[in-house]
């Protein structure tokens, strides 16, 4: 496996159980990462039992709901990123999303505006003459509207929208944005619901995607998935309607 061992990493929501896989690949790569996340506690307790290389792996505290923060963050990094990927997410029952806006916002804030003002901030730093890839992690929740989560996939919907507007205005400078879009996987954010087993990925399967990112926009792990994101491409809004 060729090595990068000069490139810095910066992976943002590094607590999810997909971001902490790509920690472990991308330093089986040569690449220094930084670890950012609320939850800090855990990510150290990651790296302890998992044995990593500490002096390749820097923690730090990081908030996607504090945008006023983000600027700050972004000036501290003792080194600017050669690839970023955004894994923050928040998942609430659609039901409860409907009845109690707060549930909703979260998801906002979470999985679409701290997003966007993150990766703002770090797309116009031009200064940072080696950024070369930002991935982004959406959902196949976001292609179509669908009865049983359409409040969650509107904010993943937002998301992959920006990302691909991102592509086109860093496209000049030859920094590839990627989406990656995602059906089940077996982690803590799914854990309770009632999904197809046969559907459900692996963290560390999907990590695999990431970290090994080429130039398409679009990146669906697992060929049942792709077959299902084209499928809801393409279905007529009437028979969308009868989808759970």
């Amino acid at each position: 496996m060729e090595k990068n061992t000069n490139k810095t990493v910066l992976i943002l929501g590094a607590n999810s159980d997909v971001a902490k896989q790509c920690i472990i690949q991308y330093l089986e790569k040569g690449f220094s990462v930084i670890a950012a996340s609320r939850n800090t506690t855990s990510l150290d307790n990651f790296i302890r039992e998992k044995s990593l290389q500490a002096s390749k792996v820097m923690v730090l505290y990081f908030d996607a709901e504090d945008f006023d923060s983000h600027q700050k963050f972004y000036d501290n990094l003792p080194i600017k990123p050669h690839i970023v990927v955004y894994a923050a997410g928040f998942l609430v029952d659609n039901e409860k999303a409907l009845k109690d806006f707060k549930g909703a916002k979260q998801m906002m804030m979470v999985n679409y505006m701290g997003g966007v003002s993150i990766l703002n901030i770090i797309a116009m730093d031009e200064s940072n003459t080696h950024l070369e890839r930002i991935i982004g992690l959406s959902s196949l929740s976001g292609v179509r509207g669908r009865k049983s989560n359409f409040v969650y996939g509107s904010t993943k919907a937002a998301f992959t929208q920006y990302l691909a507007g991102l592509r086109q205005e860093l496209a000049s400078r030859k920094i590839i944005v990627n989406a990656l879009v995602i059906g089940y996987i077996r982690t803590k954010i799914n854990k309770g619901l009632q999904l197809n087993e046969s559907l459900i990925m692996e963290p560390d399967y999907v990590a695999k995607f990431i970290v090994n990112a080429r130039n398409s926009f679009t990146i669906v792990p697992n060929f049942k998935w792709k077959i299902i994101y084209h499928i809801l491409r393409i279905l007529p809004e009437s028979l969308v309607s009868k989808l759970p």
